[in-house]
């Protein structure tokens, strides 16, 4: 029986597996595959694991591999910095509670509506805690949903003013977060708060499916964005995000004129 808790694993790894040739790895091919990437077999091989001990893993089977094993497999797979440091993360979920939204401290809150450049503060589920005036001006007034659909990858992906606000930069920008967003999602796996959050930008966004499918993941690093304001016109900006000591689930977010 596969392990709910193990899953997100198992299918992490079933994703990068089957998007690595044999010519990657030095492997030569003497038969045609019916699959696309590595047979399990071969990444067995490459770590230097049992067949039957990594087809648990990837099957999600309650199976608890050491730090060893999962740095073996990420040299096997090929992952970069991020994945690798998500495939060690996805390890480590069985101890997980149940989520829980975050409120965000009096001095965290001052200082955000202090603020003149747009500014928000995010938990875990992105959900949006805590915003300025400025933020109401250049994004949206959150306070306009409900408290718990005050979430800024829901604005984003579902609401029409958001592709408006993105223009021709939406998708890109969307494909992105989602990417973001899959870190924290597999670590939150078959948690009801997430697993409502996920049927909720299944059934907003027709993009949402083929890059959910794709499994992809980033970290959430500095960038900048151009945004359409409906009376300002194209508007650029830079944006950053620091994580609050009072709680690291807590992420604010400031965007400054670029």
């Amino acid at each position: 029986m596969s392990d709910p808790d193990r899953s997100e694993f198992g299918d992490f790894l079933r994703s990068r597996r089957e998007r690595l040739s044999p010519e990657v790895v030095g492997l030569r091919s003497l038969r045609r595959r019916r699959t696309p990437g590595l047979r399990r077999e071969e990444v067995a091989e490459l770590a230097g694991i049992g067949v039957d001990w990594y087809i648990r893993l990837e099957q999600g089977r309650s199976v608890c591999p050491s730090t060893t094993t999962i740095d073996a497999l990420a040299r096997a797979l090929r992952l970069g910095k991020v994945e690798h440091a998500h495939l060690r993360a996805l390890a480590r979920t069985a101890d997980r509670q149940p989520f829980i939204i975050e409120t965000v401290p009096p001095a965290i809150q001052r200082l955000v509506e202090g603020l003149t450049q747009p500014a928000y503060v995010t938990g875990r589920r992105w959900d949006v805690l805590a915003w300025n005036a400025a933020a109401v001006d250049t994004f949206t007034d959150f306070s306009r949903f409900a408290p718990g659909d005050r979430n800024i990858l829901a604005f984003v992906l579902t609401d029409p003013n958001a592709r408006r606000l993105f223009g021709a930069t939406w998708a890109e920008e969307a494909k992105r977060m989602v990417a973001q967003f899959r870190a924290t999602y597999d670590l939150w796996a078959g948690d009801p708060a997430f697993t409502a959050l996920g049927d909720r930008l299944r059934e907003g966004c027709a993009e949402f499916a083929t890059w959910w499918e794709e499994h992809d993941i980033r970290s959430r690093t500095a960038g900048r964005k151009l945004l359409n304001h409906p009376t300002a016109g194209p508007r650029r900006f830079e944006y950053v995000s620091f994580q609050a000591n009072d709680d690291p689930a807590l992420k604010l977010v400031i965007y400054t004129p670029a």
